[in-house]
């Protein structure tokens, strides 16, 4: 794993949103060291993971319960709050990478509509979700939350059956884990990720996919659809 680090001061510290949208095209991402370190680091990672949108898979279980629509799912009414809740301190994950600099630069991101929140919403209560950058036809993956049962899950589902509707063609993951293997993500050489992600930024896919309201029924049918190739 290959990274740069530097010191954020100022509103962005020298790195804006525009240098932040350049190291994705060029298949870097950021990272902090830690919540209350202002450092970011700039990561190239060997190996990528990767969800295949072409391979998706969900498991039997969730498909009921996508299906079933436990949650309400809204887009970007809540993208603060979204960061706020992925960087929080929960089971397992005492520290957060997203520290003040690299949250100041999502949000102005959010503000630039290269950043979008997919959030699970249950009696009013933000219950889960997840939130990353879209760049052309790739989609980055960020970070993700539950705070019940499949929320974070659900939301995942949600995302891939708008990016499946509206023509991504790459869903990148950063780092393969196990709890995305179940949705068959995948690990690719970082060299041939930067080929996919060449063709998937020369792709204009249609945003308003994002927030066209679909039900847990259509997320399940569009994420697991057959690909079509346009012409």
């Amino acid at each position: 794993m290959d990274e740069a680090g530097f010191s954020a001061s100022g509103p962005f510290g020298g790195f804006g949103p525009d240098e932040l949208l350049r190291c994705y095209a060029n298949g870097v991402f950021p990272m902090g060291e830690g919540r209350d370190d202002p450092r970011i680091f700039l990561v190239e990672p060997e190996q990528r993971g990767v969800i295949p949108l072409d391979g998706f898979h969900i498991p039997t279980r969730l498909k009921r319960t996508v299906r079933a629509d436990p949650f309400e799912i809204r887009v970007d009414t809540a993208f603060d709050a979204m960061l706020d809740a992925c960087a929080a301190p929960g089971p397992g994950r005492e520290d957060s990478w997203i520290n003040g600099p690299i949250r100041r630069l999502y949000i102005e991101l959010n503000a630039r509509g290269r950043a979008h929140s997919i959030e699970c919403w249950h009696d009013e209560r933000l219950v889960g979700g997840l939130y990353g950058v879209t760049l052309g036809g790739a989609f980055f993956g960020e970070s993700m939350f539950s705070r019940e049962r499949d929320a974070s899950k659900v939301a995942l589902v949600h995302l891939v059956g708008r990016l499946r509707r509206g023509g991504w063609r790459l869903l990148d993951a950063q780092f393969l884990t196990e709890h995305l293997t179940q949705f068959g993500a995948i690990e690719t050489p970082q060299a041939a990720y930067l080929q996919i992600l060449r063709a998937a930024r020369a792709v204009q896919p249609d945003t308003r996919s994002l927030f066209k309201p679909m039900t847990g029924a259509e997320a399940v049918f569009y994420a697991l659809q057959p690909t079509t190739q346009a012409s």
